[in-house]
């Protein structure tokens, strides 16, 4: 008899999932994963066509979910400071919630094109997730929230450069692990800066930037 429904896909995701971020795509193999997840290769292909799509379907499940939590922060907060904080919370909760799939995720950018499925869209949904923040730092800037000394997007680059930073950091080492105070002191920098008043004052001059560059 065929095993279907949610937890069974569920399983296989799961099983998917941890040998692909313990041995890579390439040398995982569909006997083990189905053997991992204690289900029948009929019920794996029920789901997926083959490997290569079950690698996509977690791959966009991680774009896709830090998309809905970006929004959704966003959504319950006012003010960008508000916004942002709620943001980077609600990531580094995510990542320290889903380090292999986080794993998986990033692993995608530095992986020889060779070495995974094709069509995975990675670049076109983090400029997606990017752009989210790019709009949230324009709508902030036409409200006076934040200075217009700096192009929308340097600034954007500036605050999601930061809190990647801080995703990899735990992806690299598990025991540091970001939370609420390190979103708030994030955010502090990026609005406040380094310098105080006297470096404020250091800043007389307007520099635009001389990039023009998306998101990988």
């Amino acid at each position: 008899m065929l095993q279907s429904g949610p937890e069974t896909r569920r399983q296989i995701l799961s099983a998917a999932l941890k040998r692909f971020a313990d041995a890579g795509y390439a040398t995982t193999s569909v006997q083990q994963i189905v053997g991992d997840a204690r289900v029948s290769k009929p019920a794996l292909y029920y789901y997926f066509q083959d490997k290569a799509d079950l690698f996509r379907a977690l791959v966009h499940e991680a774009h896709d979910e830090r998309y809905r939590i970006l929004r959704e922060a966003a959504a319950q907060n006012t003010g960008i400071q508000a916004q942002l904080e709620a943001i980077l919370e609600t990531l580094f909760d995510y990542c320290c919630r889903n380090r292999n799939l986080m794993r998986l995720s990033f692993g995608t950018m530095f992986t020889s094109a060779g070495e995974l499925p094709d069509n995975l869209a990675c670049t076109e949904k983090c400029e997606r997730n990017f752009e989210f923040v790019h709009e949230l730092i324009q709508a902030a800037q036409k409200k006076g929230e934040l200075s217009r000394d700096f192009d929308s997007r340097e600034l954007a680059y500036g605050i999601y450069g930061h809190v990647n930073f801080y995703l990899v950091s735990h992806l690299i080492a598990p025991d540091f692990k970001p939370d609420r105070l390190t979103a708030q002191r994030i955010v502090k920098l990026f609005l406040a800066g380094a310098g105080g008043t006297k470096g404020r004052k250091i800043l007389k001059r307007k520099v635009k930037p001389k990039f023009n560059t998306k998101i990988a």
